[in-house]
């Protein structure tokens, strides 16, 4: 069956789009228009961001057991980090932890695929931390809270302000974590805000998986994990910045 326009089979390979560059000035954000893949502009240099993706290797990440290599079935061409679909791949995690920090990146996949960005993943836990949920949404209709940028099985986006880009497209995310204040962004939306730790969350918490791993549903320091789910996804311009504490 063919794929969606700009898509091959193998490795997802995606059309040149203008997309803007997110850049968090502050409390607001604004767009560096133009700016090339994987490079900060000097005004995000001065906001403090930093690429955890070079666009041209895995630096940076290694696989979830400390020390591991990055797993098979992940690879970088022309700016793209990539996960192969049936691969042996396994999930990666950023080198650094982080606390208070706004997290921003693009990803696509093609149709029927799931995947998701973590954070709060410590050593210990493993591969379990809250996660952005990226999935195509027709195959999580009946489940508002696993569809693409919930609070996976937590916390719902909101239906009205969630875009999600036509599949071969990219679509821009970003995760923002101010104390215990966290949101999820999604196309230059807020769609999801919660209070780690709070009443709301921590119910909720006791309904789904996550019930059994400790202080789930409260902030900690951990490292930023990028999920292989036995689809395929791509990502680019991944980039943080850590934000004051609080």
């Amino acid at each position: 069956m063919a794929g969606p326009p700009g898509y091959s089979r193998g490795m997802i390979s995606f059309r040149p789009l203008r997309l803007a560059v997110l850049l968090g000035i502050g409390a607001s954000a604004a767009f560096v228009a133009g700016a090339p893949p994987n490079t900060l502009a000097a005004t995000e240099k001065k906001a403090g961001w930093k690429l955890l993706f070079d666009g041209q290797s895995q630096a940076g990440w290694h696989g979830v057991k400390k020390g591991s290599p990055i797993p098979p079935g992940w690879s970088v061409k022309d700016g793209v980090l990539s996960c192969a679909a049936g691969s042996q791949g396994g999930d990666i995690v950023s080198d650094q932890t982080f606390d208070n920090f706004e997290l921003s990146w693009e990803w696509a996949m093609p149709p029927k695929s799931n995947n998701g960005v973590k954070y709060f993943i410590t050593e210990e836990r493993g591969n379990v931390g809250h996660e952005y949920q990226m999935i195509d949404d027709s195959i999580a209709a009946d489940h508002a809270d696993g569809s693409t940028a919930a609070f996976y099985l937590v916390v719902a986006p909101d239906p009205v302000k969630k875009k999600v880009k036509p599949f071969g497209e990219w679509n821009h995310s970003r995760v923002i974590v101010n104390g215990n204040h966290v949101e999820h962004w999604l196309n230059g939306q807020k769609v999801v805000e919660y209070e780690c730790g709070s009443p709301a969350v921590l119910e909720q918490v006791k309904k789904t998986k996550f019930k059994t791993t400790p202080g789930f549903g409260t902030k900690v320091r951990g490292h930023v994990l990028l999920t292989y789910h036995h689809d395929e996804a791509s990502f680019r311009n991944v980039k943080l910045r850590e934000l004051p504490a609080k």
